[in-house]
């Protein structure tokens, strides 16, 4: 039976999605026409702009992956959603939900639509990543702060 809590934390989470999604797609698509492979773009000190294609997963890892990854994103993705019902009033749950699933969904995007992730953020000698990348690992981080919070 669903609660008003629960009601409102699945629509937070949705909400956040959707944004998350909106934004990561919305930056890619503005890099992607403005930059050309491999061109870097000098922001502000170690931090900068380049347009990379990612066919693996984070930081180039398993590249070529292809259907396993699709497969991988909508099993990991049925997992926080499982979670997220069996109490979605847990302390910033709704968040960590939000941030991991409009992660997944703006990579599994790309993933689907041109067989490899955009990624831009040009961070010192860290490899390219995107906003997605930033929301899942935000997103990651709350839901384990959640559990260590609640003790479980």
């Amino acid at each position: 039976m669903s609660t008003p809590g629960a009601a409102r934390a699945w629509g937070l989470a949705g909400a956040l999605c959707a944004l998350v999604i909106v934004l990561d797609q919305g930056a890619k698509a503005l890099i992607e026409s403005n930059l050309v492979p491999g061109e870097q773009v000098d922001l502000l000190g170690p931090l900068g702009l380049t347009l990379a294609h990612n066919s693996g997963v984070a930081f180039g890892l398993a590249s070529g992956g292809g259907a396993a990854l699709v497969a991988l994103t909508v099993v990991a993705l049925l997992i926080v959603g499982v979670l997220f019902a069996r109490n979605p009033t847990r302390v910033w749950m709704w968040v960590a939900v939000g941030l991991l699933a409009g992660g997944a969904l703006g990579n599994l995007a790309d993933r689907v639509h041109a067989g490899a992730v955009t990624d831009y953020v040009d961070l010192l000698s860290w490899p390219p990543f995107n906003l997605a990348d930033v929301a899942i690992t935000l997103g990651v981080a709350m839901l384990a702060l959640s559990y260590l919070a609640e003790g479980e």
